[in-house]
């Protein structure tokens, strides 16, 4: 097991705790757990040290809303996630993470930054149509696919995708976890090659699984109070929130 102090402790409780929440509700804050991560430990053994839990969350996720996936938008994108995640393997060993970090930072903001001027113009009373083209597919799959690969923070690129294509909430979420279900679970002995994963983070993790039950079981509270415009304005919100720490991180 790590060799954890009490504060190293509770921010790896309340690490686990948002995945748990994170994969059952509020998607766009699973990027938070990235520097909560990387303020107890080095970035790139963070990377392993979340992979782990965030798998076990997927499972959760799946199990919930299995039924709830729409398959013709996850068809679509994972052949560019996947590639995405390969591209993603060759540049961890060559990138350092201050490079990383704002690179990741800058993607999500530019993104985030044309889904408010879609939003806007469609308040205004232009309707856009969402694009349709495969350059759209392909690249918001190889950005998901890269960035999971390279930090675990695919979660943003792959939220503002579900919502650009309306989905209603329940959609949303089942097609997430099965998005990210597959691309982690792939991802575990490419992780394992890199060293990333460990006998002792694995343990670590088995200790805080508890937490992300709790995490995940007070999502599915949440979003059965929370309406469909307020889930999306924190999606939104929490996604830029965590770009942002990205950046400043």
């Amino acid at each position: 097991m790590l060799d954890f102090n009490l504060y190293q402790w509770i921010i790896a409780s309340l690490t686990a705790f948002i995945i748990g929440l994170t994969k059952t509700a509020v998607p766009g804050m699973g990027i938070l757990t990235v520097p909560l991560a990387a303020e107890i430990l080095p970035v790139r053994q963070s990377t392993g040290f979340l992979h782990p839990m965030l798998v076990a969350a997927d499972i959760l996720a799946v199990i919930l809303y299995k039924r709830n996936a729409v398959w013709k938008h996850l068809l679509r994108l994972l052949p560019f996630a996947l590639a995405g995640v390969g591209l993603g393997y060759a540049a961890l060993g060559k990138l350092d993470d201050e490079t990383l970090k704002p690179l990741i930072g800058c993607i999500i903001i530019v993104i985030l930054a044309i889904t408010l001027y879609r939003y806007i113009r469609e308040k205004k009373g232009h309707e856009m149509q969402v694009p349709k083209g495969i350059w759209f597919q392909a690249s918001m799959g190889l950005f998901g696919g890269f960035t999971t690969m390279v930090s675990n923070t695919g979660g943003p690129i792959m939220a503002l995708y579900l919502l650009s294509m309306r989905l209603p909430k329940d959609e949303y979420l089942g097609t997430g976890a099965w998005y990210f279900f597959i691309l982690n679970s792939i991802k575990i002995p490419l992780s394992l090659s890199l060293g990333l994963i460990t006998a002792e983070s694995i343990l670590t993790n088995l200790a805080l699984l508890p937490l992300i039950l709790i995490g995940g079981f007070c999502g599915i509270v949440f979003v059965k109070k929370v309406t469909q415009g307020v889930f999306d304005i924190l999606a939104y919100s929490l996604t830029f929130v965590g770009a942002l720490r990205l950046l400043t991180s």
